[in-house]
């Protein structure tokens, strides 16, 4: 019976977690799962709630910052059009304050110059923006 009860208050910890997001909850909902299976595999209830501490402590203090921070590093990962700007293009065909192409890395794309300067094919550009489905750029990359 004391295995079932430590499960059910994992999963309740767990299931609270969703409205928190602070990766507390669920550690203690882990916590409570190890619990239940010291519970299950016959511990009395004081070696179970030790368990249930230690492991608590451990994946709060040790778990949860590594988590955290890993969490934070996706926040200032670009990408699609966002890791394109600052990268260098190659003028495909003139590019002016109208149109033109440049080739970013592999593709080619419409682009304009940002100055309105007249850049000649060959040039290295500079990828400013992304302006819809055009590359504004700047010479002298």
């Amino acid at each position: 019976m004391a295995a079932l009860i430590w499960l059910v208050l994992g999963v309740v910890l767990v299931a609270a977690e969703i409205l928190s997001g602070d990766f507390v909850l669920v550690m203690l909902g882990l916590a409570a799962f190890g619990a239940a299976g010291a519970s299950a595999l016959g511990a009395d209830a004081v070696i179970s709630a030790i368990v249930f501490g230690l492991v608590s402590l451990g994946l709060v203090a040790g778990a949860r910052p590594a988590i955290k921070r890993r969490m934070a590093l996706g926040s200032g990962h670009k990408s699609g059009v966002e890791a394109l700007v600052g990268s260098t293009a190659i003028v495909v065909s003139t590019v002016d304050g109208h149109g033109g192409r440049v080739r970013i890395g592999g593709d080619v794309w419409s682009a304009r110059s940002l100055d309105r300067e007249v850049i000649e094919p060959g040039a290295e550009v500079t990828v400013v923006e992304i302006s819809g489905a055009t590359a504004v750029v700047l010479s002298g990359a």
